[in-house]
Order: structure tokens, then C-alpha cells, then sequence
């Protein structure tokens, strides 16, 4: 079999949520793969016939085009595309609309700072976006004004400023309309941002989330809104102690859906709190729950779809990302798709769904509701790079509580040095799809243990929240039981261990290496929380986060803080981070880094420019291929 290696992401095709003509024949989607030579992001529509009778063929050949929405008259395909200079600068995303008939693509806007999530109405005359409304003389809108000669910004609030978007007050985003002809109208106003609007069936009325309140910007409250769409008659239907998003109008109407996680009363408290399924009459009242908190956990990055007899619902569950029809009434959900896979994108029309599903030997194909496989857009990445399966394995921490993971072997007999690798979030889940990272190490010759302890999502709000205000040292046991468990097999090599992880799983990795430093020969530590006194002022989320998750008294947060314990590291520790990383800000890399230099441990510091704390999964292409050289090399000489 053949190993895979660094390069090989440009082989990696990451395909986006479908669209259905309204007939259900045909779906449409945008594909993404990193693109070496360009180092960027290219990406384009395809059309699938659903009954499988036709081969996808590409629709469209733009430099990046995403967010396909086919209008309900079957007529046209909105998308979004950024096009690409001749000096290979790609610009803002536009709205554009292609004719299904044949002809030529059209741009419809043309926003300074792009716009995005385009959804037509019902009459197909119309579609509603989002753009972000830079102010005046800011963001280029001024010729001969860069941000260094921009006016200095008056902060006044918690919330301003965003990992991988940058400051917020100063660009909010807003609702508009634009006609066929390119007529736009701004639907929103004020400095608050408003999320993607849907139509209501009859096409008078737009709903969307947003933090309109007081006390926008200082908590984490965002309310269901709506409004006609020329931004008249305007109300709320929530009235705080929710982070809403994705509102969605019930096909008859009548009642409008929508995901939220319920914020405790002080409206600060998000972490590990379950993304559930609500529901709000139109006419106004109060919200009901229609999942159950305990056990269903909105899908990372997943949209919810109203369909005729419920709401589809793509839901974390032990790894996997099963599609539920959740009843508009509530009650138990029917699961529609489960397994060992993931479900990272539903349509459906009448009696006709598509999903796109990601498995452990794809990064995502389109799938009929029966089961039928209607794509294979990883299938060269599978001929040229070979693909490792996953082997799921359980174990039981010294308390009888259960462990959940998998391992990832390289080929051939053993014994394989091991590495521990460890998810962010914490509020997150490592499970059935095909991932990068795991891939390229075991290609590299070593086997990954990787697996979900408390803390993490897909088993229950009660598993995730069972790390607050003792992260480390709870999350370490679970770790541990796993990884004693995968060393049980004796093809790994149990004197030759790593440990690594990023954003949370590089707190876990500095931890570890404090710690438990004589597990392991060797550390990587990525884009860290090292120190929570500093990252509760640093970080874009630390106003709330640092709080929440490992609770407000000071000194419990500094017994948390993986810097207290820099001292007791010894094992050889390489540090990565990215300059303009504004989640886990790179001060926290350098504070580890000077602690242990200073000391004469073996430590490197690896700083990326330009990039954020997605880095590792949405960075330049040549940045995480250097990356995973760097990390490889490491291994090499430490392992």
C-alpha cells in the first residue's frame, strides 16, 4: 500500500452542502481541494443526477465557487464565487446566478467585503444574503487608506473581534435583497451582525439571529428575529438566555426552527452546553425544546433542514454524525442515517434526500436516502495515497467509566512507536471520518491513538461537562486508559511514545508533558492554552471561556494553567503556533517557550505568519505541508 504523505491534501476533495432542483433529479454542490502550484483554495459546483443514471460532471469552472442554492422555479442556481486576479489574488465572494437552461453565469453584488449564504424566494424573483457594511474610510473602501493609516477604534465592548474574521464593530453584517436584476436593499441596520436569513413560505418574511439587545457584545445571547423584507415590522421572538442560530420556517409557516444552546441566566455560559433543537410560533410565545439536551448534540459546522414531516437534525454520537427527523411536535427523532460515518450535509425535497457523508476512506460523497453512493470524489486520493482504516477500541478509567477511541496502525508487523494524539474543543469529537493528520503519521511508520474522554461531545452533555474546573487532571486519566489499552497490542511500542494536540489538545499536551513526561519521549504542543490568566484577556473568546470552563477563582485557574507546571517538563517539546492566531494568541506559545529555554530543555518554536488558529485545517497549503514536515521531522529525531 502506498504511504501517505504531506503533499497528498491536494488530493483531498472536501465536498460542500447540496442543493435539489425542486423536482429532486438533479443536486448540485461545491467541491474544495487545496491547490498546490496556486497555494490557496479552489473550488467549483457539480451536478449530480440522483437516480445515478449520469456521471457528475462539473458545472461550473470559477476560481472558488461555493454555497449552491437552486431557485424554487428550477430555473436558476445561486452561488457565491471570488474571482481570481491575474496576479493570482483572489477577490470577495459575490452573489452570482447561472440559468439551468444554459447561458453564462452573472454577478449580482458587489460588496467591498463580500457576501455569503445566499436563499431565494419562494417566487424565485429574489434572493436574501449577508454582507458585512465596512465603515467609511476602513477596509479599502478609501483609496490610498491601508488599516495602517485606518482611525483608531473605540472598543467598548467584550465581544469585538474574531479569530479568522478580525474586528467586528467596525464591519457589522447585515441582511439584504437583491433582485434579478442586481438591485440590492440593505433588510438590517445598527452594529450588531445578523446570521443568514430564510423566507417564509408565502415570501413575506424574513427570519434570522442576531444580538439586538442592551447588552450585545458583553454576553453570549442571540435571539430569532423577523422581519418583511424590506426590514419593516421587525420583532423578536426569543427574549435572551439562548445563543440562537439557523432559523428556519416550518413549510407551513407556522412555527419557526432554529438551534440554540441555553446560556444559564447570567447569558455567559456556553461551554459544553448541548446545540439543541427549538422551535417558536411565528405569531410569538415561548420556545420549546425539541431534543433532548442529554443526549443529542448538533453536528460541528452542520445545518439543520425543514423538511414536510420534521426537521432533519445531523447529530454527534460516539464518533459518528447520524442524521435524526426530529418531529415539529417533539417527541422521540427517527434516525434516518447511523453508523460508523458523518453526516456533514442533508437536502431533501419531498420524498427525495441526499447527504453528503464522510467515512473512514472518504473526506465526503453524495449519498441517495436509500444508501445508493452517487459520487466518488476521493477515489484518487484512495488509488494514489492508500487509506489506514480505523480500528475502534474501548477501555475502562479506574473508576469503571468507559473510554471510547481508535487507533490508526502503519503497515507491517511492529513494534510502531506511538503517538497520543488529543482533539481541541474540549467540546468536540474525534470519530468515523477520514482525517489528515492520522493518515500522515501512520504513513509516516507510526501508529495513532486518538479517542474521545471527558470533555468531549457525541457522548451526552454530562460527559462533556464532567472536565469543568479540573481540566487537566480529569481529562489526563481518560487519556491515559487509552492509551495503556492501545499499548496492550504488542505490535506498538510502548518505549517510543509522542504526544501531541492542538488549541485544547495542546493545554492537554503541555499538561501531559508536565505531568506524566515519563510516558512519553517527546512533545508537540499547537496553538495552545498554556496560561489562563493571560488567554482570559488575549484570547477573542476568553472573556467567557476561561470562566466557564475552569471556573472563575483565580487560583483554581492558575492550579489549571499548564505553565504553572513548566518546570517539571523535561521531554524534548516542539512548540507551533500562528502569529495572527487571536483564539489562542500567540503570547501563549512564547511564555512556554521562554519558560523551558530558559531552563535548557530541548524546545523549538515554530511561528507560522499570517495565519490564525485554523492553521492546521484551512491555512496555506504550502503552511501545512510545512507543518507536517516539521512534525515529522520531529518525530524522527525524537522518536
Amino acid at each position: 500500500m502506498p504511504n501517505v504523505k504531506p503533499a497528498d491534501i491536494a488530493l483531498a476533495p472536501i465536498p460542500g452542502t447540496p442543493s435539489l432542483r425542486p423536482d429532486g433529479r438533479q443536486a448540485v454542490l461545491a467541491v474544495r481541494r487545496p491547490d498546490l502550484d496556486a497555494d490557496d483554495y479552489t473550488s467549483q459546483l457539480w451536478l449530480v443526477d440522483t437516480d445515478g443514471a449520469a456521471r457528475p460532471r462539473q458545472l461550473t469552472h470559477g476560481w472558488r465557487d461555493g454555497e449552491p442554492c437552486w431557485s424554487p422555479d428550477g430555473e436558476w442556481i445561486a452561488f457565491t464565487r471570488c474571482e481570481r486576479a491575474a496576479d493570482g489574488t483572489a477577490g470577495k465572494p459575490q452573489i452570482w446566478v447561472l440559468p439551468t437552461a444554459g447561458g453564462d453565469a452573472r454577478r449580482l453584488t458587489d460588496h467591498p467585503l463580500g457576501a455569503a449564504e445566499p436563499s431565494w424566494s419562494p417566487d424565485s424573483t429574489r434572493l436574501a444574503y449577508v454582507a458585512r457594511v465596512p465603515e467609511n474610510d476602513r477596509y479599502g473602501t478609501a483609496a490610498g487608506i491601508g488599516p495602517e493609516k485606518e482611525p483608531p477604534r473605540r472598543i467598548t465592548r467584550l465581544k469585538y473581534r474574531l479569530d479568522g474574521v478580525g474586528f467586528l464593530d467596525d464591519r457589522p453584517a447585515h441582511v439584504w435583497v437583491v433582485d434579478l436584476e442586481g438591485q440590492t436593499h440593505q433588510v438590517t441596520d445598527g452594529d450588531a451582525d445578523h446570521g443568514a436569513a430564510d423566507w417564509s413560505p408565502s415570501g413575506d418574511l424574513l427570519t434570522f439571529a442576531a444580538a439586538r439587545h442592551d447588552n450585545a457584545g458583553n454576553d453570549l445571547r442571540l435571539d430569532v428575529w423577523v422581519c418583511r423584507p424590506d426590514g419593516s415590522g421587525l420583532r423578536a421572538l426569543t427574549s435572551g438566555g439562548l445563543a440562537a442560530d439557523q432559523p428556519r420556517f416550518s413549510p407551513d409557516g407556522t412555527v419557526i426552527c432554529f438551534t440554540a444552546n441555553d446560556l444559564g441566566p447570567d447569558e455567559r455560559h456556553g461551554v459544553a452546553r448541548a446545540e439543541s433543537l427549538w422551535s417558536v410560533p411565528v405569531t410569538g410565545g415561548t420556545p420549546t425544546r425539541l431534543t433532548d439536551e442529554a443526549t443529542h448534540q448538533l453536528g460541528h459546522g452542520a445545518r439543520i433542514v425543514a423538511a414536510g414531516d420534521g426537521v432533519l437534525f445531523p447529530d454527534e454520537h460516539r464518533g459518528s454524525v447520524r442524521l435524526l427527523l426530529v418531529p415539529y411536535g417533539g417527541g422521540e427523532p427517527r434516525v434516518l442515517v447511523d453508523g460508523p460515518r458523518q453526516v456533514t450535509g442533508v437536502a431533501r425535497v419531498g420524498d427525495v434526500l441526499v447527504t453528503v457523508i464522510a467515512d473512514q476512506d472518504s473526506w465526503g460523497e453524495l449519498v441517495t436516502g436509500s444508501g445508493t453512493v452517487l459520487t466518488d470524489f476521493s477515489g484518487p486520493f484512495r488509488d494514489a495515497a492508500g487509506v489506514r482504516p480505523l480500528t475502534e477500541i474501548e477501555a475502562v478509567a479506574p473508576d469503571g467509566y468507559p473510554v471510547h477511541g481508535w487507533v490508526v496502525r502503519p503497515d507491517g508487523p511492529g513494534p510502531h512507536p506511538v503517538l497520543l494524539m488529543i482533539h481541541g474543543g474540549p467540546f468536540a469529537q474525534y470519530g468515523w471520518g477520514l482525517f489528515d493528520e492520522a493518515q500522515v503519521y501512520a504513513g509516516a511508520g507510526y501508529a495513532v491513538v486518538m479517542g474521545n474522554p471527558r470533555g468531549s461531545s457525541g457522548y451526552g452533555q454530562a460527559h462533556g461537562q464532567a472536565i469543568r474546573g479540573n481540566v487537566g487532571e480529569a481529562s489526563a486519566v481518560d487519556l491515559l486508559t487509552l492509551l495503556d489499552a492501545a499499548l496492550a497490542d504488542s505490535s506498538l511500542d510502548a518505549r517510543r511514545v509522542g504526544v501531541l494536540g492542538g488549541s485544547h489538545g495542546g493545554f492537554m499536551t503541555t499538561w501531559m508533558a508536565g505531568h506524566h513526561g515519563d510516558r512519553f519521549k517527546a512533545a508537540i504542543s499547537e496553538r495552545a492554552v498554556n496560561a489562563i490568566d493571560s488567554f482570559s484577556g488575549s484570547s477573542d473568546i476568553g472573556w467567557f471561556f476561561a470562566d466557564d470552563l475552569y471556573g472563575p477563582d483565580p487560583e483554581r485557574q492558575r492550579q489549571q494553567s499548564p505553565l504553572t507546571y513548566a518546570d517539571g517538563i523535561t521531554i524534548p517539546t516542539l512548540i507551533i503556533h500562528s502569529e495572527s492566531d487571536w483564539r489562542c494568541p500567540v503570547e501563549q506559545a512564547q511564555r512556554l517557550y521562554v519558560a523551558l529555554r530558559r531552563r535548557g530543555v530541548t524546545t523549538e518554536l515554530l511561528l507560522f505568519p499570517g495565519e490564525g488558529h485554523e492553521m492546521s485545517r484551512a491555512g496555506l497549503p504550502s503552511h501545512r505541508i510545512a507543518r507536517f514536515e516539521a512534525i515529522l521531522d520531529w518525530w524522527s529525531r525524537h522518536l
